[in-house]
């Protein structure tokens, strides 16, 4: 796509005033240390002709990446009141600058608008074992007997959940025998992701857990060759060893949560599968003034009768603001990596002899229900779905919610959307279904191989299929299911790479580094309805932008994964800046 660039010649008023005051400008940013070629800054001393509207602050000397309509590179901004007041030439934007306005010189720095994840749990961490940087099973089982070591008595301890077997060397899973060895006699459950977690044996016996406990539907208890419990609980098995309830998350555990937002250049998140609790905390936050990241909601329920709730407390579909906004409800059809529900069996030994297929963990008849009436008292859903199989249950239940009230127009959703097939697309279409997608394989590529083959596996997530589909695509994270980095995100889709597995289809890598930022800004604006305000570096839009450490339109693909947020701006101020970066 060409770039439309807004430069603006200097008039002869400014040239004169330059001279007046011996100004010497760089050229161009390149001989600054910047870069990009651009006229010189209007040196700060030089007062402007009066301007009607003076703005809070003017960002001078950039490489403004708008992703507006035109794809316009601009030069400078001036902020005004939380909004962009001004967006081209540096001349243009210092016409806003009065007695009172900032004027900062960015010396070459690109600027985006502020980024936003569209599936958006938590940052990481969190009580618990920390896992998340072990990168071989060694490093794991010293956590755990550092942690079996500090435990009390009789508790389990439980691991935070932001860990997967793609970042050890040997690229599995410890095994219950395994962990037992490393914390003997005291009970172990490595919680990961959302939807599974791996016992020792001591943990086994705590809980009654044998080869011959029945299996929940829904939920999987894998054994190995030998047909012993390998440990793990999937999805509703996991209800089989009910863990300790972590601390209660506090209104300052969300402030805190905001600055590791910030500090990778994320303004908004679309947080899926929140309760109603959470929702007063983000209200809390917003009333009293602590927010610097907006938030679009969606309430998890259970079946049709988890609407009640949300009625009785006064909660409106689509109610809120710029900072707190309700997206709709959450649903689930499948499992994650272990439990996508497909049309092709998994791999041996996971697939037991092509007999297994992934988890349903909502009937059709159910999901059928839930989504009728959902779409009958105005709330929309969005649905997680990994497998084809999974994608057919949602498009056959939004077909009888849509044949019973038009549904094509409110924006219902599929989440993740791993593995589909062409057939379905032209009923996604008909529905204008728009996709919410993640960098799953970027981490998880050689575990999701195993167990569907590299043929499907590189398949996963194919994102040049759907742009080229004409499906709305907004690109996120599903943190802390997989680690929290935007940037990994536009790394993997622009190359296909993955952190130990190299490059898989390479076929669905989107080459175009304005695409892949407009479905990490401005796309996820319209997911959440809210393109007319943000997402993207236009006149009267919420002053949220980043300043990057390198030039992401230009840089080598690979130096696009190490590029970092030097400063986060949310309404126009200041929220997060790099210790290495200067204003």
């Amino acid at each position: 796509m060409k770039m439309k660039v807004l430069a603006g010649a200097r008039s002869s008023h400014q040239l004169i005033a330059n001279l007046m005051f011996g100004a010497v400008a760089c050229a161009t940013i390149a001989a600054c240390g910047g870069g990009n070629s651009v006229p010189a800054m209007l040196p700060a001393s030089v007062t402007p002709s009066e301007s009607p509207v003076a703005a809070d602050a003017v960002y001078t000397n950039a490489k403004v990446v708008t992703v507006d309509g035109n794809s316009t590179i601009a030069q400078a901004i001036a902020v005004k009141d939380g909004k962009f007041l001004r967006v081209g030439s540096n001349d243009e934007a210092l016409q806003h600058r009065g007695s009172a306005t900032t004027v900062v010189d960015l010396k070459g720095r690109t600027v985006i608008p502020g980024l936003t994840d569209s599936h958006f749990h938590d940052a990481g961490g969190g009580p618990g074992v920390d896992l998340s940087k072990t990168r071989s099973l060694s490093e794991l089982f010293a956590k755990v007997t550092e942690g079996a070591a500090k435990a009390a008595p009789g508790a389990v301890v439980v691991s935070n959940a932001d860990w997967h077997e793609a970042q050890l060397a040997e690229q599995r899973l410890p095994t219950a025998a395994e962990l037992e060895v490393a914390a003997p006699g005291v009970p172990v459950a490595l919680v990961r992701g959302g939807h599974s977690m791996f016992l020792n044996t001591t943990a086994l016996i705590k809980f009654g857990i044998t080869t011959s406990t029945q299996v929940p539907a829904g939920g999987a208890i894998p054994k190995d060759a030998q047909g012993n419990l390998t440990g793990e609980l999937t999805d509703a098995a996991k209800a089989l060893a009910p863990l300790p309830a972590p601390p209660a998350v506090t209104v300052a555990d969300l402030a805190a949560q905001q600055k590791v937002l910030n500090s990778y250049g994320l303004t908004s998140v679309r947080m899926p599968g929140i309760t109603l609790a959470t929702y007063r905390q983000l209200q809390e936050l917003r009333d009293t003034r602590q927010a610097t990241v907006r938030y679009s909601v969606l309430f998890r329920i259970a079946n049709a009768s988890g609407i009640s709730p949300l009625a009785t407390a006064g909660v409106k579909p689509l109610e809120g603001d710029e900072w707190v906004k309700v997206w709709g409800i959450k649903l689930g059809v499948d499992g994650g990596f272990e439990g996508g529900r497909m049309t092709k069996a998994y791999l041996d030994p996971l697939g037991a002899g092509g007999t297994y297929f992934g988890l349903q963990t909502m009937t059709q008849t159910a999901f059928d229900d839930t989504v009728l009436a959902l779409n009958k008292q105005g709330w929309r859903a969005a649905v997680h779905a990994v497998g084809d199989a999974a994608v057919d249950q949602v498009l056959s239940g939004f077909e009888k919610a849509n044949a019973d009230k038009d549904l094509t127009k409110a924006g219902w959703a599929i989440e993740h959307a791993f593995v589909t097939r062409p057939d379905q697309y032209p009923k996604m279409k008909a529905m204008n279904l728009r996709l919410s997608v993640q960098d799953h394989l970027y981490l998880a590529a050689p575990v999701l191989k195993g167990y569907w083959g590299l043929d499907r596996a590189s398949q996963v997530t194919p994102l040049k299929t759907y742009m080229d589909q004409g499906f709305l695509l907004a690109l996120g994270t599903d943190s802390s299911v997989v680690p929290l980095n935007p940037f990994w995100v536009m790394y993997h889709f622009l190359s296909r790479e993955t952190i130990s597995a190299g490059v898989y289809g390479s076929n669905e890598a989107v080459t175009s580094r304005e695409a892949v930022l407009r479905m990490i800004t401005l796309n996820n604006a319209k997911l959440t309805d809210e393109e007319a305000i943000k997402g993207s570096i236009e006149q009267g839009k919420l002053a949220d932008f980043v300043v990057l450490s390198a030039d992401y339109m230009t840089i080598p693909d690979k130096q696009v994964e190490s590029l970092k947020a030097y400063a986060t701006f949310v309404g126009g101020t200041l929220v997060y800046k790099d210790p290495e970066f200067s204003l």
